[in-house]
């Protein structure tokens, strides 16, 4: 008899489609009603691009935040976390969804480039959709948090100084940071990561960088590797005297804590509206 694999979140959710179903619909249902301005080219590999939303009255200067999705390195489509922007569009922030490439068809390291351009892509245009580059703040689920957390830090093998943008807040949120069980986890076959892209982008054994603001968070509900992880790298930050909020949300799996993210009045949307309103 084999032990279960705490990273296949489907054992532990048993409305993970209907979950899923329900990214979708909401998104959609954003989007039928907000000014998406949707596939806007930030490099040239085809999914470099990134969908901006825009709040209902639109004031130049506005707060700028952008999601970084889920889908454990090798699955999951922006338009399907929209839902997302609605905190955001709330606080009369503008919203970006990111889009990246999926494993196995290209490395982890391609991924965290990326989604440093998309960032700074974005900081660089922040004027031309009527946002302020200063009050630039990102999120991110499940391997988007992992990857979100390399806006403020440095791979251990890293050499190049790539450049990094000038974040005001990071909300981490079910993040995975330490990838040292992911190539024998089901992923295997899925994301066929290899043990040493895990040693080179684990985020607890990475050089983390001063961040005005860092929030770790996750489900209550969810399995142990999440708890443990975003409590390690808090105490990683602290150690270093680099400031960060560990924050878990009673009743939230893998899956549901998106539904309280992307809801203006859950605990998980209040904070992002937060940020968004004092970036």
């Amino acid at each position: 008899m084999t032990s279960q694999d705490l990273y296949r979140i489907r054992d532990f959710v048993p409305d993970f489609d209907a979950i899923a179903a329900e990214f979708a619909e909401r998104s959609r249902r954003l989007a039928e009603t907000a000014e998406v301005l949707a596939d806007i080219r930030y490099g040239a590999r085809d999914r470099e691009v990134l969908d901006i939303i825009l709040p209902p009255r639109l004031r130049a200067g506005a707060p700028l935040h952008v999601f970084v999705h889920g889908g454990y390195w090798r699955s999951g489509e922006k338009e399907n976390y929209h839902l997302v922007a609605a905190p955001v569009l709330a606080a009369g922030g503008v919203a970006a969804i990111v889009e990246y490439d999926l494993m196995p068809g290209q490395r982890l390291q391609v991924l965290v480039d990326q989604v440093r351009r998309s960032v700074l892509w974005l900081e660089k245009h922040a004027g031309d959709f009527g946002a302020d580059a200063r009050r630039l703040t990102v999120s991110g689920h499940s391997a988007g948090a992992h990857l979100a957390s390399f806006l403020a830090a440095r791979g251990p093998q890293e050499t190049a100084k790539s450049s990094l943008p000038s974040i005001r807040g990071l909300l981490l949120v079910s993040g995975i940071y330490d990838l040292a069980g992911i190539p024998h986890s089901f992923l295997r076959d899925e994301a066929q990561m290899t043990a040493a892209e895990a040693t080179a982008w684990s985020p607890l054994t990475s050089n983390q960088l001063a961040c005005p603001q860092r929030i770790i968070a996750f489900g209550g509900d969810e399995t142990p590797p999440f708890h443990k992880q975003a409590t390690a790298l808090c105490e990683k930050l602290s150690a270093e005297n680099t400031a960060s909020e560990l924050l878990p949300v009673r009743g939230l799996n893998h899956m549901n804590v998106v539904l309280d993210l992307a809801d203006p009045e859950g605990q998980l949307g209040r904070r992002v509206a937060d940020m968004t309103s004092l970036s």
